[in-house]
């Protein structure tokens, strides 16, 4: 068993489009199970798929166990078996001696860009990168999941 850390944050988008990325990996993503404490994921790239399993802790803190699936199973298990998804591409950028993942979805999420780094301990200092800014992690509406049902595009602002 994995043991996931992990902080959210949203991205002003001006300074995010001013940075040096990385190609980004687009990902299709379905949910079998998704409530407050558990998920359950499938989730497909163009080149590999993975079931990814998910248990709360603590606010910081999950279970995680994540396989790789083929493909086609991958693909055939998210058409047959999930109602709700979301899309994004990922980026992973490097500050600091640590990696944050940068979320920019598209189709019902668009708009909306989350950054994610993930820890050593809940306590742990890290150096935020100045296109991060509000903290999300305690927000469950932008979890994965939570998105896939009620998208970023039907929020109320």
């Amino acid at each position: 068993m994995g043991v996931e850390i992990e902080r959210k944050f949203l991205v002003d988008h001006e300074k995010w489009g001013q940075v040096d990325k990385p190609e980004g990996t687009h990902y299709r993503q379905g949910y079998l199970l998704s409530n407050e404490k558990e998920t359950i994921r499938v989730r497909i790239s163009d080149k590999e798929g993975f079931l990814n399993l998910k248990s709360k802790i603590s606010q910081l803190s999950r279970k995680e166990y994540e396989y790789k699936i083929p493909l086609q199973d991958g693909i055939e298990i998210l058409d047959a078996f999930t109602k709700h998804g979301t899309e994004k591409t990922r980026y992973k950028i490097p500050v600091a001696g640590k990696l944050w993942e940068v979320d920019v979805f598209v189709g019902d999420n668009e708009g909306l860009i989350v950054a994610e780094i993930e820890l050593e301990r809940e306590d742990e200092k890290f150096e935020k990168p100045d296109w991060v800014t509000k903290e999300v992690t305690d927000d469950g509406r932008y979890t994965n999941s939570s998105l896939s049902i009620k998208p970023y595009k039907n929020w109320e602002m």
